[in-house]
């Protein structure tokens, strides 16, 4: 039986060819663990930064970078993870490609807030490096292939290298202009995998893409628990404010801990059979870890309004923590949850939950433990219907 690259001894170069999608026990390597941890800190400048425009009474131009950040490291991240489940040798050379790829995340971290101020020449340098890294990998696997699956690397080294020239848009275009090319350029990456593979697919691996997945989210709400927690800490050393801050730590905290509940109560793996379902899985989890990042910025806005820091409304410091929830759990349900609940009481449970949670939006200062407490009794509706018994059958028919 041939070698996989975590049983095989450690080699400089071995050559790079498709791994198999049967194969057993693949898990996250302690490579592709240490290129989250980069990625960490690229999204906690991102939360902090929009923590800050938002504060300043300049939500609508925050939110807007922010999602233009998030795309970079989103997509950084998912084009490597993708990859490395199809093509991953662990190799020496593969090793420090990655490690590339690792510093460049850095790089971009640097350039986050120097892009909320609308220089992007770190960002995109930062986004370059990681790109350019990516592009090595696939013109190496295409060494590695002949056919079809040759033609599909070519492509995709091409299309990504194409992408970063247009990239440059955002550095030559006056800012008015910037917003569109952004999109411009979304949908041209975006393209690029789908171009890439139409005669070709990958071998990516369900089990292993679907737990590289869930590790990012946890990697997400863990940065949202430590930036609630900070901003808590640093309110409560400054002014006193324990009494106030209690409510918001203990509605964040449940926040988190149902958001983690709700991802994982389902096994994804199960569903990704094909390119069109994992297309649209992997690319929805945009929305995904980007509303769950900003969660954890939504409680230190909160926090920051209960001390009188943010200049915002107690209503647009309430929403900076609904809006996210809600998006977060609408996507987990369309994506996720949806193929697995049996019968309409189940099947209502998320959409209803999500429009509870935008209510509390108005809840004044108990907005965030009026949603956390939200959350919390969704969940235990959740168990209680998951636990019935299945419906007896009579003459073929489900009967209660």
């Amino acid at each position: 039986m041939a070698s996989t690259p975590s049983s095989a001894p450690r080699a400089l170069l071995r050559p790079m060819v498709a791994r198999g999608r049967d194969e057993s026990h693949r898990a996250a390597s302690p490579l592709e663990l240490f290129f989250d941890l980069c990625f960490v800190v690229a999204v906690a400048q991102a939360g902090m930064s929009l923590v800050h425009a938002v504060a300043e009474n300049h939500a609508g131009q925050g939110v807007l970078n922010y999602a233009m950040v998030f795309f970079a490291i989103y997509w950084a991240w998912v084009n490597f993870s993708w990859f490395s489940s199809a093509y991953d040798n662990d190799d020496a050379l593969f090793r420090v490609v990655t490690l590339v790829q690792m510093a460049g995340v850095l790089v971009l971290a640097a350039g986050v807030s120097e892009a909320f101020d609308h220089h992007f020449f770190v960002l995109w340098l930062g986004y370059l490096i990681m790109r350019l890294a990516m592009v090595t990998q696939w013109l190496r696997a295409a060494t590695g292939c002949t056919g079809d699956e040759r033609g599909m690397a070519l492509r995709y080294a091409t299309g990504i290298a194409l992408c970063q020239v247009g990239w440059l848009s955002l550095l030559l275009l006056p800012e008015e202009g910037r917003p569109w090319a952004f999109l411009l350029m979304v949908i041209a990456e975006l393209c690029v995998p789908a171009v890439a593979e139409h005669r070709h697919s990958t071998t990516w691996h369900p089990h292993h893409i679907s737990e590289r997945y869930g590790l990012f989210t946890i990697i997400v709400l863990g940065e949202s628990i430590s930036a609630a927690t900070v901003a808590v800490k640093s309110a409560v050393d400054e002014h006193n404010e324990l009494g106030r801050l209690i409510p918001i730590s203990i509605g964040g905290l449940l926040i988190v801990f149902a958001a983690w509940w709700i991802y994982f109560v389902v096994p994804v793996q199960g569903r990704l059979r094909s390119n069109r379902q994992a297309f649209l899985w992997g690319y929805g989890h945009y929305l995904i870890l980007g509303s769950a990042a900003a969660i954890g910025s939504g409680i230190e806005i909160c926090v920051e309004h209960t001390v009188g820091k943010a200049h915002v409304s107690q209503l647009a410091a309430n929403a900076s923590v609904t809006v996210p929830t809600a998006v977060y759990l609408v996507i987990v349900w369309w994506l996720l949850a949806r193929y697995y609940k049996a019968g309409t009481a189940q099947q209502l449970v998320l959409p209803v939950t999500t429009l509870l949670v935008l209510a509390c939006t108005f809840a004044g200062e108990w907005a965030v433990l009026a949603a956390g407490l939200v959350l919390t009794a969704t969940i235990t509706v959740g168990v209680t219907l998951a636990a019935r018994p299945p419906s007896r059958r009579r003459g073929g028919q489900a009967v209660g």
